[in-house]
């Protein structure tokens, strides 16, 4: 299985803290499972509004153990429908948002999140959201 994660829970899993987050300790675990995906998309949100050029050039350096997952033209259709539909159906979101729903379904990929806005976008998209149930999960 193939899990697109989220900017939402890259930021919680990346920000210094005493103790890890349970979507840190997932997150780990998904990435040596093999399971994570990444697009360009993400990747840009995540490296931006990084203070220092140390601090963006370690990130991007940690980053680049996950190779972006090709975006197509289908992809970016397909958002657009995702858009439509939800507008239709009274649902505001991000481009991005939809873009992630759009590859997620195109690759049979589960989307990782904690942004709730995906729990609205499922009720009119055949997305499938992944849920912290890995061996040892606290969830």
């Amino acid at each position: 299985m193939s899990i697109l994660v989220d900017t939402s829970v890259w930021s919680l899993a990346l920000r210094r803290k005493a103790a890890p987050s349970s979507q840190e300790e997932t997150l780990r675990y998904l990435i040596r499972d093999g399971q994570v995906k990444v697009i360009g998309p993400i990747r840009q949100e995540l490296l931006s509004g990084i203070p220092s050029l140390e601090q963006f050039e370690a990130l991007k350096s940690r980053l680049s153990y996950f190779p972006d997952t090709v975006i197509q033209t289908s992809d970016y259709e397909l958002a657009a429908s995702f858009f439509n539909v939800c507008r239709q159906n009274g649902i505001q979101g991000s481009h991005v948002d939809f873009l992630i729903c759009a590859v997620a379904t195109n690759n049979e990929f589960q989307i990782y999140t904690t942004d709730k806005d995906f729990l609205s976008y499922r009720k009119h998209l055949p997305i499938m959201l992944f849920k912290d149930n890995y061996p040892g999960a606290s969830v």
